[in-house]
């Protein structure tokens, strides 16, 4: 039977703001490992001895079992709370990371990543929904932006220091020692993590909510639009600092401060983002628009030459990056309600990591054939400029919705 008891305001407010603090910091601690495979990938392909191809599926493996776990992830949040399935995702993720450390053969490695993007799929959708619930309403934009910004905190520290740790240690010895403080993070947040208390019994969801999310139009628009982002966000995230070393010729180390720039700019946009949806009241708008300078930054990053204009175009692109995150994740919620968070989200982001998978490896075989990454993001322009029409599109949709639940 589910407790209905209301805690006192103090407690419940020291509850969340713990919680909140913890899940950030865990995001932080997981984007160390997570991002540490991209910035060493020169490093790891030279001691694997794998092509670009290879490499891609690497990421591809693990997006791939991440997409598939989406929408259990979800469910399962939805259905038994999301505190101790963040907690295992987190353990298993930073385990399976320290074992890809001591791997020498590429199908270990392949079978690593695959089993460790099953464990992330546990801490998405279950990590959103924690953050979402201890914030009213009107703030659960902002509210779900912080999850990434966590991630992108993680990034900055990685690229600033995993270059010199590599340098000194290894790129394994580097991978064992970020897993193992994630090991130790995830115990730190078991203890101290809660989740917040239900004024009112849980209502159990049934396997045929799952379903009954195909039934609506607005779904399969945000899910398009899921597509294209994480589309954006893999070519940018995991081949930057392959296209800085193998198109430009930086080395790691300079590649290193160019992805710690770009993680930078990005973290703090997760939350502006948000904060401008929650006060204009129009995700649409925030979405469409970051679409559009998207498609822009994505073709301007393969075409200009000197390297201050490249900065300047990484920047911008770093800014509009995830800057619609928390609004795209927002709009089904808002529309089908709290009861579906985990699982609106694990829907959603299933379709995300469909467009990761894509270009995780689709940008590794172009670079392979081409000898170039500049067709591949010529292509994530024409993806961004789709979804500036699917944008439209929702906008037109949200509207109707929510004027017939008014």
């Amino acid at each position: 039977m589910a407790r209905t008891e209301t805690p006192a305001t103090d407690s419940l407010s020291r509850d969340g703001i713990n919680t909140v603090a913890l899940v950030v910091f865990c995001q932080v601690v997981h984007g160390l490992t997570f991002a540490a495979i991209p910035l060493l990938l020169p490093l790891i392909r030279e001691d694997l001895q794998i092509s670009f191809t290879q490499a891609g599926m690497l990421s591809a493996a693990a997006t791939l079992s991440y997409a598939l776990g989406q929408i259990p992830a979800g469910y399962l949040s939805d259905r038994f709370g999301p505190r101790r399935l963040f907690f295992i995702g987190l353990l298993g993720w930073s385990a399976l990371s320290l074992c890809f450390g001591l791997i020498h053969a590429f199908w270990l490695a392949l079978l690593t990543q695959f089993i460790a993007g099953t464990f992330r799929a546990l801490m998405f959708a279950p990590g959103l929904a924690l953050l979402a619930s201890w914030f009213p309403p009107e703030r659960r934009a902002t509210a779900m932006s912080l999850y990434m910004l966590g991630g992108f905190a993680g990034t900055i520290v990685l690229s600033l220091g995993g270059p010199l740790l590599a340098a000194l240690y290894g790129w394994r010895t580097a991978f064992i020692l970020l897993a193992a403080v994630g090991i130790g993070t995830a115990f730190l947040y078991k203890s101290f993590a809660r989740e917040k208390p239900r004024v009112q019994p849980l209502q159990h969801l049934a396997l045929t909510d799952i379903f009954q999310l195909f039934r609506y139009p607005i779904m399969w628009v945000c899910s398009g639009l899921q597509f294209v982002r994480f589309s954006v966000v893999t070519a940018f995230n995991f081949w930057l600092p392959s296209l800085l070393v193998a198109d430009r010729g930086l080395s790691v180390q300079a590649a290193g401060l160019v992805f710690a720039m770009s993680a930078a700019f990005t973290a703090p946009s997760n939350t502006l983002g948000g904060y401008v949806s929650d006060r204009l009241k129009n995700p649409p708008l925030v979405i469409g628009g970051s679409l559009a300078i998207l498609a822009c930054t994505s073709t301007l990053l393969v075409v200009v030459e000197s390297i201050p204009l490249l900065l300047l175009v990484v920047a911008v692109n770093s800014v509009f990056l995830q800057f619609y995150f928390g609004p795209l994740f927002l709009v089904p919620v808002e529309v089908l309600g709290q009861r579906v968070t985990g699982t609106a989200i694990g829907f959603s982001n299933l379709f995300a990591n469909i467009g990761g998978f894509t270009t995780a490896y689709a940008l590794g075989v172009i670079k392979d054939r081409a000898g170039t990454f500049s067709w591949g993001f010529a292509g994530i322009s024409g993806v961004c400029l789709a979804g500036v029409v699917l944008a439209v599109v929702l906008a037109r949709m949200r509207k109707r919705a929510l004027a017939a639940h008014a």
